[in-house]
Parts: structure tokens; sequence; C-alpha cells
């Protein structure tokens, strides 16, 4: 990290980029596990649909990331696409997926490939989902069975997305929406987080397999546990099953990203609410743009020496001026982090686009517009302004 009089430089090479996910803009995965919750008539607020329609429109979508000044793109490949029925790939869509790396490359975008990010094919959630007998068997031939994507261009691979709400959702579907705290979250399925490791670590080694030049991690949704007076050992038991034990089994990982956007405040009962005179944000999560500092401290007081990537951190708002301060704020904190030595390698901003928000398309994190009729993208001026800093590296000092 370089202190300027200018401002903040970030190493050569820092990724800096945006990230989005399949079934958040693609639109109508209709094999998935995700599309049959949003047709079944449950509590779901909206289905998805066509999304951002970005299944047809992803080279529109790079061209302007690029066009941006943005270095990296973080999007997901969808497992109900490429195996929509037990052992059947499909060569179609594992060439569309091939494309897309195909077309970063030549955009000049680093791609970074998530293999699972949530959702999974309907047929894997209908015989009992991952902690189903042969579950882990089977991600791990869905994994082999990406080759064709990932062989050549691909540097980073992410096997699985934020794990540890996987297995909170499997909480929540063995006990029900009761299970839901009004602070926090329920104590994720034992059963789901053992099968969730196992199947990182043999995806991983299927990764390698693949080519041992890939670069292999998973990310992290990071709450920030922060104790209250005297609730030290009350924050720590609560953190292990909800995130440490996600962390560390990261330790031999060429990476591990680090997600984050708010922060958990606990006392020697529990975890509390946000100060009901604190700023919210469209999702009714506390504005706090210093939760990637305390995130990027955390994970790396567990994991050691293996290299940190904020794959995800943004907010959601329809106000943009607030978007450009949180992403200021964050950005200071991660700046922090490599003044005091901290192995960080990049930036993704969630997201590049406005998108599916697992329920509802209000709450707007992208840097891109996406007129939900038209499909047109507008890039706002926070995209500008990231995309600007992708530029030249720098973060400006307040008033330059």
């Amino acid at each position: 990290m370089n202190v300027t009089a200018d401002g903040l430089r970030f190493p050569d090479g820092f990724l800096w980029g945006a990230s989005t996910a399949a079934h958040q803009i693609e639109g109508n995965n209709v094999n998935s596990d995700w599309w049959q919750m949003e047709h079944s008539g449950g509590s779901i607020a909206e289905p998805s649909l066509d999304a951002a329609d970005s299944y047809h429109r992803w080279r529109e979508d790079m061209d302007l990331l690029a066009q941006l000044g943005f270095t990296d793109y973080r999007f997901s490949i969808e497992w109900a696409r490429i195996e929509p029925a037990p052992g059947h790939f499909s060569r179609a869509e594992i060439a569309h997926y091939r494309r897309m790396v195909d077309g970063a490359v030549e955009r000049g975008l680093r791609p970074m490939v998530t293999l699972h990010h949530f959702t999974v094919p309907r047929w894997f959630a209908e015989r009992g989902g991952w902690t189903a007998d042969g579950a882990v068997d089977l991600f791990e031939r869905y994994v082999r069975a990406t080759a064709p994507i990932i062989g050549t261009g691909v540097r980073h691979v992410c096997t699985i997305n934020e794990p540890n709400m996987i297995a909170v959702a499997g909480a929540i579907r063995e006990l029900g929406t009761e299970a839901l705290p009004t602070a926090g979250l329920p104590l994720p399925d034992k059963a789901t987080t053992d099968a969730l490791i196992q199947a990182h670590h043999r995806a991983t080694a299927a990764v390698k397999a693949i080519s041992a030049d890939i670069r292999a991690g998973w990310s992290i949704a990071n709450q920030v546990y922060q104790a209250q007076p005297g609730a030290e050992a009350v924050t720590a038991a609560y953190s292990h099953p909800r995130e440490d034990v996600f962390i560390e089994a990261a330790r031999d990982d060429d990476w591990i990203g680090v997600q984050s956007y708010t922060r958990t405040r606990i006392t020697t009962d529990g975890p509390i609410p946000a100060p009901d005179d604190a700023e919210r944000t469209l999702t009714g999560w506390e504005y706090y743009p210093q939760a990637i500092g305390h995130a990027l401290r955390h994970t790396a007081e567990i994991v050691g020496d293996v290299p940190l990537i904020v794959t995800e951190n943004g907010i959601a708002t329809d106000d943009d001026t607030r978007r450009i301060a949180y992403t200021t704020g964050a950005l200071q904190e991660v700046s922090a982090a490599l003044e005091d030595g901290l192995d960080v390698r990049g930036y993704l901003h969630w997201s590049a686009l406005d998108n599916y928000e697992w329920g509802s398309y209000k709450p707007t994190f992208g840097l891109i517009s996406v007129d939900p009729d038209t499909f047109e993208r507008t890039p706002k001026p926070s995209a500008a302004w990231l995309g600007g800093l992708a530029r030249t590296g720098m973060l400006p000092r307040a008033g330059r």
C-alpha cells in the first residue's frame, strides 16, 4: 500500500471488479430449486422471471464493465442449466459459459467463476439436497464437468458462495420460519455444514485436477459479530458455527472470499438489533461501511496467511450518493488493512447490476440500473466513480 499526497494507492495487480450471480441476473432458470420455490405459492414476494435477461445480454454487461474501467468480473455458472437432469450434461450450456469466459478475457476482464451460488438443480433438491446420501459425490461430478468452462483463461474459481448462509437456510427448512430470530441468525444445520465443507474440499481438488494454475477458494458471509461489554465469550461461541468453522475450512486454500455488508452486536443475552436511530439500507440493515475492515481482520486472524479477496461488498439504496459514500468508507477500511500488512488482493463490488435479491427486486445494490421492461442498462454515477478508481488504482483523499 502506498500513501501519497493525492490519496491511497492500491497495489499493482489489485482486482478491481464487480460481482453477479447467475440466478439473480440471467432469467428463466427453470430447472433450479429456487425457480420451483418462486412458483410454489409460498412466502417469496415475487418471482425472478426474466431477471435482468443477462443470459442473453452478458456481452452488453461485460462491455459496460470494461468501458467503465473495471479489470475483473465475478459471475457464477448455473448447475441447474449445465446438469438439468441427473448425469445429463448440456453441451450447449457448457459452450454458453465458455463463451462468457472468452468474452471476458477478450474485453480485458479477468473472470472469477463461482461454481455454486445458492441455487441447485431441482432434481438435486428433490433427492434431499446437501444432506442426502451421495450429495458431495454429485457436486464433485458437476465440478469435473465444468472443465471446458474453467480449464483455460480463469485464474480464480470460487467453489461455493456463502456456505454458512446455505447451512442457515438448511436450519430454516428443518425448523420453519419460526426459527428466525429478531436479530442475528439461526444456528446453521450441522449436517449441511459438514457436507458443504466436504464438498468444498472435494471441489477444490477437482478444480486443481482440471488446471493446477487455477487459484481455488470459497467466499464466506461475514456478519461482523461485535462483542458488547462482557460478551466476548458469548460472541465467540455464537460466531463459530455461523461463520468461523467455514473460515477454518479455508486454511489450505489459495484464497478466501470475504463478504460483508453490516454488523451484528452481541450482548451476554445474544444478538441485538441495530440502534433505533441508525441509518438503514433498503434491506433494513444498518449502514455500516466499516464492516468490511472488521471482516478482513477477523478472517485473517482465523485463516492465517491465506490471501484475502473482497468478493462482495455494497449497499442496497436508491440514493447513489450514499452508495459512493458507503464504498468510499469500505475502501478506506481495505486500504487500512493493507497498511497493517493484511494480504488483500482485490475488491469486487456487489453488484454490477440491480438484480433479483432472493425474493424481491426492490433492494437495488447495482452500479448499473436495469429497466424491468426493456432491460436497458444505465450506469449510475457510482459505476463511473468506482471504474475510475480501477483505472488509477488510487482512492483520492477527501476533497480531491
